[in-house]
C-alpha cells in the first residue's frame, strides 16, 4: 500500500519492536519491575490466558509482538489472531481508545483478511478508523489514513470497488491536510486512487489522479526518476483505455528512458511489451514485431525460456499473428505459451496463469475453436475459485464462458453462466457499468434462444436503463437493447411498446449514421411490417424476434471479444 507513513509509537507506551523490559518515555528508558518480569518469562513457556493479566499496560504490546513475530514466521494464522485479539483487549484495558489500540486492530483486521474473513477484517478496520484524532497530532492522522487505506483495500479483496475507492479518497484527504498537497508521499497515493479508478473502468478521474502524482514526483525527484516512470506506465495504460494511442506512445517511451538509465533492463522489457501493444492497436505491425522481440530476448537472458514472461509475450505474438492472418504461426505461439503455463518454474502465481490462458482462450476462440478455448476458460476458473479476492475476475472470465457457450448453440450453459457472473457483480456492487449492462443484454438473448421472453424482457429492460445512464441513448450498445427490447415487445404482443420504440431507435439512427445506413433500413423495414400489422390478426410467427436472434448472433460474439479486457482478459 503506496504512501503509507509509520506511526510513531505514542508518549509513555511500549514500542512494539523492542523488549517489552523497555519502553519509550521522553529520551530515557526504566526497566519493568521484577515481577512483571517473571511473569513474562513465564508466558514465553505457557501463552496468556488469563483475562486478569490483560490489566497489565506491559501485557498488550508483548502481545502483539508476539502476533506479530507468528505471522513473520508463518505460524498458525489463529494463533496469531488470537494474540492479536487478546493485545486488543489489553490495549483497550490498559490506555483506552488511541493509537495503540488502533494499531492494534490494523494487525488483527490483516489476521482476518489473510483468513478469508473479510466481514470481520472490515469491523475491526472501521473501529480503528474511529479511534484517531487527527486533531492531536501528525500521528493520529497518519494513523487514521492508513486505516482508510487498508479498509479500502479490503473492499477492493471482495471486489466493492466504489466502497473501496471512497475509502482511498478519505485517507488521501487526511494525508493532504496533514503532510501539503505537494508530498512526495501524496503522489504515491494519488498513483494508488488512480490505479483503483482503472480498475473500476473510471478512466476520466484515473487520468486526474495520476496527473497529480506525476506533477507531485516531477517536482520532487530528478528527471528521469523511478516514481515518474510508474506514473507514466499508468499514465500509458489509461491513454490506451481511452484510445488515444499517440499519447500513450509517448508516455512509455519516456518511462522506458527513465528505466535504463537506472539500469532496469526487466522493466525495460516489460515497457517494450506495452510498446508492442500501441503498436498493434495502431496496425504498425512490424514495429510490433521488433518491440515484442526485443523483449523476449530479455526475458530469455536473464530470468528463463520457461518463465511466465516469456509466455506473456509468446501470447502477444500469437494475438498479433492471428490479427494479421498468420494462423499457423498464432497458434504455434499459443502452445508455447501453454507449454510453459503446464509447467510453471517456481514464484508464478495462479492470477498469472490464469490470466495467460484467458488470453489464450480469446486467441483460440477467434481460431474457431471455441471447444478449447472452453477448455481453457475451465481450467483458469478452477486456479482462481478458492481466491476470494478475484470475484470479478471470474464474473468476467464467467462472461466470456457463456459467450462461447452461446456460440456452439448450448444455451441453457450460456444462460447458468450469465446467470452466475451478474449474481457475483451484483453483490460486488458492480450493478451500473456499462459492462454489467452489456451481460444483461447477453443473457436476455440466451433467454430469447430458450423462449424464455418475459424473461428476456426484463432483462433488456434493466439493460437498457444502464446503459443509457452509463453510455447515453446515441450510444451503439445502447441502441442495440432498444431493438432487442422492441423484438420481445413484438414477441409478446405489446405492439403498440413495440412501435414506439422502434420509432425512436429509427429517429435516433438517422441522425447518428444517416438516412443511407444500412442499420438505419432494417429499422425501417421491421418498423413497416409492424405499422402494417396494427389493427390485424398477429402473425404468429414473430418476424421481428427471429431477426433479433439471427442479427444478434455474430454481433453477440464480437460485443464479447470487445468487452473482455474490462477484466484485464486482453483478445
Amino acid at each position: 500500500m503506496p504512501g503509507l507513513v509509520a506511526v510513531k509509537t505514542p508518549p509513555h507506551a511500549t514500542p512494539f519492536g523492542v523488549s517489552v523490559t523497555e519502553y519509550s518515555n521522553g529520551g530515557g528508558q526504566r526497566p519493568s519491575s521484577p515481577i512483571v518480569k517473571r511473569s513474562l518469562r513465564k508466558s514465553q513457556e505457557k501463552p496468556i490466558t488469563d483475562d486478569s493479566s490483560l490489566d497489565n499496560p506491559d501485557v498488550g504490546p508483548y502481545l502483539l509482538k508476539l502476533a506479530r513475530d507468528a505471522i513473520a514466521s508463518g505460524e498458525n494464522p489463529n494463533k496469531a489472531l488470537d494474540l492479536a485479539i487478546r493485545a486488543s483487549k489489553s490495549f483497550e484495558r490498559c490506555s483506552g481508545p488511541g493509537l495503540e489500540l488502533a494499531m492494534c486492530l490494523h494487525v488483527v483486521a490483516a489476521i482476518y483478511s489473510s483468513l478469508g474473513r473479510f466481514g470481520e477484517a472490515i469491523h475491526e478496520l472501521e473501529r480503528s478508523i474511529e479511534l484517531p484524532d487527527p486533531g492531536k497530532g501528525s500521528d493520529h492522522a497518519m494513523a487514521k489514513f492508513s486505516g482508510y487505506m487498508q479498509l479500502g483495500d479490503t473492499y477492493s479483496m471482495i471486489g466493492q470497488l466504489q466502497r473501496s475507492i471512497k475509502c482511498y479518497g478519505s485517507g488521501l484527504e487526511i494525508q493532504t491536510e496533514a503532510l501539503g498537497k505537494s508530498d512526495p508521499r501524496v503522489g504515491e497515493t494519488c498513483r494508488y486512487l488512480a490505479e483503483a479508478h482503472v480498475q473500476a473502468m473510471q478512466f476520466d478521474e484515473a487520468e486526474n489522479f495520476c496527473k497529480k502524482a506525476l506533477e507531485i514526483h516531477r517536482e520532487h525527484s530528478s528527471p528521469a526518476s523511478l516514481p515518474e516512470a510508474a506514473d507514466r506506465r499508468l499514465m500509458a495504460l489509461i491513454c490506451d483505455a481511452k484510445g488515444d494511442y499517440e499519447s500513450a506512445l509517448e508516455h512509455l517511451v519516456l518511462a522506458s528512458v527513465s528505466m535504463i538509465a537506472n539500469g532496469q533492463d526487466d522493466e525495460v522489457a516489460a515497457i517494450d511489451v506495452s510498446i508492442g501493444d500501441i503498436y498493434l492497436s495502431l496496425c504498425r505491425f512490424d514495429e510490433a514485431v521488433f518491440a515484442y522481440q526485443k523483449a523476449l530476448t530479455v526475458f530469455k537472458s536473464t530470468k528463463s525460456e520457461n518463465h511466465g514472461s516469456v509466455a506473456l509475450v509468446y501470447i502477444r505474438l500469437a494475438d498479433l499473428y492471428y490479427k494479421t492472418g498468420k494462423l499457423r504461426e498464432s497458434k504455434s505461439y499459443c502452445e508455447n505459451a501453454l507449454r510453459i503455463y503446464s509447467k510453471p518454474v517456481p514464484g508464478t502465481t495462479s492470477e498469472e496463469i490464469a490470466s495467460g490462458l484467458t488470453e489464450i482462450s480469446a486467441i483460440y476462440d477467434g481460431l474457431n475453436e471455441p471447444e478449447e478455448a472452453l477448455k481453457l476458460l475451465q481450467k483458469a476458473m478452477k486456479l482462481l475459485e478458492d481466491n476470494p479476492g478475484q470475484y470479478r475476475t471470474i464474473a468476467g472470465i464467467e462472461a466470456q464462458m457463456a459467450v462461447l457457450f452461446y456460440m456452439v448453440g448450448k444455451f441453457k450453459e450460456a444462460q447458468d453462466s450469465f446467470q452466475s457472473a451478474i449474481t457475483k457483480l451484483r453483490a460486488s456492487g458492480e450493478r451500473n457499468s456499462a459492462f454489467f449492462g452489456v451481460l444483461l443484454n447477453q443473457m436476455g438473448l440466451a433467454c430469447v434462444q430458450l423462449y424464455k421472453i418475459g424473461e428476456a424482457a426484463k432483462l433488456f429492460e434493466e439493460a437498457r436503463e444502464i446503459l443509457e445512464q452509463e453510455c447515453g441513448t446515441y450510444h451503439l450498445d445502447t441502441l442495440g437493447v432498444y431493438s432487442n427490447l422492441a423484438a420481445t415487445y413484438d414477441a409478446l404482443g405489446r405492439v403498440d411498446d413495440a412501435i414506439e420504440i422502434l420509432e425512436q431507435i429509427l429517429k435516433m439512427r438517422e441522425e447518428k449514421l444517416g438516412t443511407a445506413n444500412p442499420d438505419v433500413d432494417d429499422e425501417k423495414k421491421r418498423l413497416y411490417e409492424l405499422l402494417k400489422e396494427t389493427g390485424r390478426v398477429r402473425n404468429k410467427k414473430g418476424k421481428s424476434l427471429e431477426n433479433l436472434i439471427d442479427s444478434n448472433f455474430l454481433k453477440m460474439k464480437k460485443e464479447g471479444r470487445k468487452r473482455r479486457a474490462a477484466f484485464g482478459l486482453r483478445t
